[in-house]
Parts: structure tokens; C-alpha cells; sequence
């Protein structure tokens, strides 16, 4: 047995669980200073010691026996200082070294086909060359991410770590890349992960010098232009617009919500788009607006991490198996046609509010609401 990789396995798996080291040899019927020795690679463990260990850790054997290949080529997400950082990395390294031996035993490999950025791109431009690159249409959604990008050689891992500091990272070329690895804790939505999965395809395509284990700063512009990207891959603009439009009659909280589901994003996805469409001064405003309706609607105020009628995880894990994952919600089966045209009869005063009331069968307070918000926010 190599003394050193135990070592080194022990420090790391003990700093992740946040244990001391007279804890851990507590827990392992050990002496501290037999603990300390074996945790500085002084000492060669007896199996019975290895064992007892695993157990305390809550390890397979394994993982106090195996080496990894350390990678250096990685774009770490993280929103603070981790201390499961460097177990995150491991887990990441075995996964594509397992990838790596399963690849050169079958004697097939998915090469990248991801395409080259050469020059300066305005960013929505780049995403609508990635999409027109993967075979989408202008105005189609993303329905299968992973699918998506492991169709061109980028390789997809989805891992639960139980902190929302952490998002994900990804792998370039050279270290068993390009790799997309999205944290999928519970907490987050699937909207969340399906964001990031893209996210990190925009870092891949934009960010390749940044590619380097050691920096664990974030930069705030690479973000935001990753942000933008992942925000255009997955709500094209014409498709976005077109929804949009459709959508006009309704108030401002059910049209957020249907196109966020068409898409499948967070509702901040769509609201920032919306945002776009007005001056800088008036965007707090629009984000007001609608926390404002979401609470009046629905008697609760959004927390940090939520998601509206969030979709099914298995939208995310699972390949198309022919069945329903949820039911349509109510504001994907709301007519668009008809509240359009009472818009437009009701901005070209037409009608009345009142008959605009009886034909949405809405009460009169409703109407006025709805109508304060089509004048307000006009697009």
C-alpha cells in the first residue's frame, strides 16, 4: 500500500468532514498520535486500522486506497472559499479518470466538437452560432442539456454538494476535458442546474485562459458574460420575443412564468431579459413589479432559492421515456389569443374596462390592475 496516497486521502476526507484529528482517531479506536503518524505517511496501516477508518469517515475503502490524477486545467464556481474544495476536485478527477479507462477499454472515444472562438463576439451573436453549431433552431428551447453537450464530446457530471456557494466547475481539454460538472443539491432548483450546465459552456467557449486550478478568484465580468450567454443559449431572442408577444394580455407574474416553463429557466432568466427592454433606472422597478404581483397572488414573498412551478428533475437526469414528468400548470393552459386582443381594443379605447372585465371575467379591481400593468410596462 502506498502510505503517502492513504495519507494524503486521510487529511483531505478529515478536513471535509470537519473533524479534528483527535476526533477522527476517536471515532477509530486510535491513538492521536497513532492517527497523526498515518495522517503524515509515517506509519504503514494494518488492514483492521484501514478499515476501522472507512467506517468512521463513512468511505468505501476505496477511497482511503485510490490516487488520482490532480488537474490543473479547472474553472472552479464558487462564491466563497470552500473547504470541500479539494474534495470536490478528487471527485471530479476519479470521475474522469474512470471516464478515461471505460473510454481506452472500449476503444471509443466522443471527440469535442465544440466550435472554436476566434475574435471578439457580441455575446448574444456567439450563442445563436452555438445553437445554429448543435443543429437548434432560432427559436427552439433547450429540451436536453446533457444530451446537448455530450453529443459534442463535453462530458456532463452531476454532483450534490450541500452548499449554495458552489454551483459548479468545468474541465478544459488536457485534463480528461471539456467537462460540465453542475452541483444538483436538492435545495437548488432544476432551472438552476440546467443554468449552470450552460453557464459553464459559455467559460468553455470564452474563458479557456482562465483554466487554472490555483485561481480560486472569481472574476465578476467573466461571470456576467457567462451569465449572458448561458441566458441566450437557452432563451434565443427570437424565440424569447416571440413568446413574449404572445403573451401580452397577461399580467406581468403569469407571462414570466409560462415563458419561463416553455424555455425551462428561472424566472430571474426572464425577468432580466424583460429588464433589457428599458432604461437602466426603471429595471429595479420591473423587479419590484413583479415580487410585488407574486406576493399579492400568491400570499407568500419569493425566497432565495425558489422556483415557481419548477419542473421535475428527471427533465434534467433522464432521457426521453415517452411519459409526462408533471402536470401542465394553469398559466400553461391559459388562452393567449383572446387576452391579446382585449389589450389592443382596450389601449385603442375601444371598449370599456368594464367590458374588458366581463370578457377576461375578471372583477373590476382585477381589470385595473392588469390594465395599470400593460400601460406601465408597455412592451
Amino acid at each position: 500500500m502506498e502510505t503517502q496516497v492513504i495519507a494524503a486521502n486521510l487529511l483531505r476526507l478529515r478536513k471535509d468532514r470537519g473533524l479534528t484529528q483527535e476526533q477522527l482517531a476517536e471515532a477509530a479506536s486510535l491513538s492521536r498520535p497513532a492517527f497523526r503518524n498515518l495522517e503524515k505517511g509515517r506509519a504503514q496501516p494494518r488492514a483492521e486500522t484501514l478499515h476501522r477508518l472507512a467506517a468512521a469517515l463513512n468511505v468505501s475503502l476505496f477511497e482511503l486506497l485510490a490516487s488520482t490524477s490532480p488537474l490543473q486545467k479547472v474553472r472552479f464556481r464558487s462564491l466563497k472559499r470552500m473547504k470541500s474544495r479539494t474534495q470536490i476536485l478528487v471527485e471530479v478527477g476519479r470521475w474522469l479518470d474512470d471516464f478515461a479507462e471505460l473510454e481506452k477499454l472500449l476503444g471509443e472515444t466522443s471527440p469535442c466538437t465544440l466550435p472554436p472562438v476566434v475574435g471578439k463576439h457580441a455575446i448574444p451573436d456567439l450563442a445563436g452560432q452555438v445553437r445554429q453549431h448543435f443543429g437548434l433552431k432560432p427559436d427552439e428551447p433547450v429540451h436536453d442539456i446533457c444530451g446537448l453537450l455530450e453529443a459534442h464530446g463535453v462530458k456532463v457530471y452531476s454532483l450534490s454538494v450541500a452548499s449554495d456557494a458552489f454551483m459548479g466547475l468545468s474541465v478544459a481539454e488536457g485534463d480528461g476535458g471539456p467537462a460540465v460538472i453542475v452541483n444538483t443539491w436538492e435545495r437548488f432548483p432544476v432551472e438552476g442546474w440546467i443554468f449552470s450546465a450552460a453557464h459553464e459552456l459559455g467559460h468553455l467557449l470564452l474563458h479557456l485562459s482562465a483554466y487554472d486550478v490555483e485561481c480560486e478568484d472569481e472574476s465578476q465580468e467573466q461571470e456576467q458574460q457567462a451569465n449572458e450567454f448561458a441566458s441566450h443559449f437557452l432563451m434565443p431572442e427570437a424565440g424569447f420575443c416571440q413568446e413574449w408577444e404572445e403573451t401580452a394580455g397577461l399580467p406581468l407574474v403569469d407571462r414570466v412564468l409560462k415563458v419561463k416553463r416553455v424555455f425551462k429557466v428561472g424566472w430571474r432568466t426572464v425577468l432580466y431579459r424583460v429588464s433589457l427592454r428599458y432604461k437602466k433606472s426603471l429595471r429595479q422597478q420591473l423587479w419590484q413589479q413583479f415580487n410585488l404581483e407574486y406576493q399579492r397572488k400568491y400570499q407568500r414573498t419569493l425566497l432565495k432559492h425558489d422556483e415557481p412551478d419548477g419542473i421535475s428533475p428527471l427533465v434534467y437526469h433522464d432521457t426521453f421515456t415517452g411519459i409526462e414528468p408533471e402536470g401542465l400548470r394553469d398559466h400553461d393552459f391559459q388562452q393567449d389569443r383572446l387576452s391579446r386582443l382585449v389589450r389592443r381594443v382596450v389601449e385603442q379605447e375601444a371598449i370599456t374596462l368594464s367590458r374588458a372585465a366581463e370578457i377576461l371575467r375578471l372583477s373590476l379591481y382585477e381589470m385595473r390592475e392588469l390594465s395599470a400593468s400593460w400601460e406601465k410596462w408597455g412592451c
